[in-house]
């Protein structure tokens, strides 16, 4: 359904994880990035009422349920989970949107904590069906707004806007090329099948929380450096010259990230519509992990561990995916060494003594949809 059309009563509607091909930590920096939707969603079975409560549920916490007052949701001390949708209606409100009553029940594919933006496929999810169930006339990109303001703003995590941005524009069999800079999003090629490629997903099982602190501490990094710099935003600088008069270190390292994690994406997003091989951007991948291991200096043991590994197996890039301090790597491999690769970095997941690691194979898929 599209915004501003009949409502209806109840249904069920999903919003899709996300991994980054490449472009972290740039949105916030009014940058770019080239993330794909996960076939793993969050569903939404919502209900409307006139009750002026809003109900929520999880299949992942099935021992509890939190109901309060729509009116009250402002000084709500809700925490976990449940704060993520609750704090999406509050948003709904805030903006002078009426919902009159909702029942949302949650049921969830992608794994938490795992940079794959399990937090974003909850908002985006519960932010479709409110709109289809009061028929509320809010575009695609309020959608992504508010998404946005609700993790930013009640929930406390200092994110920018691509995981909801992913979550909701993204389509089948493309990777989605935005710039935060200009508001503008693109839809490029990305179907690896074609070349016999897969793009291996590596769940550390590290968790990490993007309310914790760290990812507050880079985002305010970037903002001294740009000011030390003289600019609104890291966008403006082009040149990673134009950095290396910063006299702090700490903020050199973290300007030079944004700076040149811009040229990558816009190399690779070259090379994708090009038509050229896509092995060819690999070697941006690589760098992109070493630029995130020691100028933003968000990785962790294990996974800098997966993305070795990954390369020792003959995958032609790899890096660590998400907000950082745990999360997620990604490979790009043969679609023979796939397996083979999965299991060289398990072995050497064992040796180090770290978690089990999941994995599976991304497949480019549809944003945030209304399912039944």
């Amino acid at each position: 359904m599209s915004a501003g059309e009949s409502p209806v009563r109840h249904g069920t509607w999903a919003a899709p994880g996300r991994v980054n091909i490449i472009g972290e930590h740039t949105d916030y920096n009014a940058g770019y990035a080239l993330p794909i939707a996960l076939p793993q969603t969050v569903t939404c079975a919502a209900r409307a009422t006139t009750d002026g409560l809003v109900q929520v549920t999880s299949r992942q916490h099935p021992d509890t349920t939190v109901r309060e007052s729509i009116a009250g949701l402002a000084e709500s001390r809700t925490a976990g989970w449940a704060r993520y949708p609750l704090g999406v209606v509050h948003e709904y409100v805030r903006r002078g949107y009426e919902i009159p009553g909702a029942v949302l029940e949650l049921d969830g594919a992608v794994p938490v904590g795992a940079g794959l933006s399990s937090s974003a496929a909850v908002e985006c999810s519960v932010a479709i069906a409110l709109r289809d169930l009061f028929a509320l006339p809010v575009t695609d990109a309020e959608l992504v707004d508010i998404g946005r303001a609700a993790e930013n703003s009640y929930v406390g995590a200092a994110t920018g806007t691509l995981d909801q941005s992913a979550a909701v524009l993204c389509t089948a069999g493309h990777a989605l090329f935005l710039d935060f800079g200009k508001g503008e999003h693109a839809q490029v090629p990305f179907d690896l099948t074609a070349t016999g490629l897969e793009l291996l997903v590596v769940d550390t099982n590290t968790p990490h929380q993007l309310s914790d602190g760290g990812y507050a501490g880079r985002r305010g990094e970037c903002e001294r450096a740009a000011a030390a710099l003289g600019v609104g935003t890291l966008r403006e600088v082009a040149d990673p010259a134009d950095i290396e008069g910063l006299t702090d270190p700490v903020l050199r390292r973290r300007a030079r990230h944004i700076v040149t994690e811009n040229a990558r994406v816009l190399a690779v997003v070259d090379a994708l519509r090009g038509g050229g091989d896509p092995r060819a951007i690999g070697p941006i991948l690589t760098a992109g992990h070493a630029s995130l291991r020691d100028d933003f200096e968000i990785s962790t043991p294990q996974l800098d561990a997966a993305v070795e590994a990954a390369l020792a197996a003959g995958a032609h890039g790899s890096r660590m995916v998400g907000g950082g301090f745990g999360g997620s790597v990604i490979a790009l491999t043969d679609a023979d060494r796939t397996r083979p690769t999965a299991e060289l970095i398990a072995t050497r997941f064992d040796a180090a003594g770290f978690a089990a690691p999941r994995t599976f194979v991304a497949v480019p898929s549809a944003g945030a949809r209304r399912v039944s």
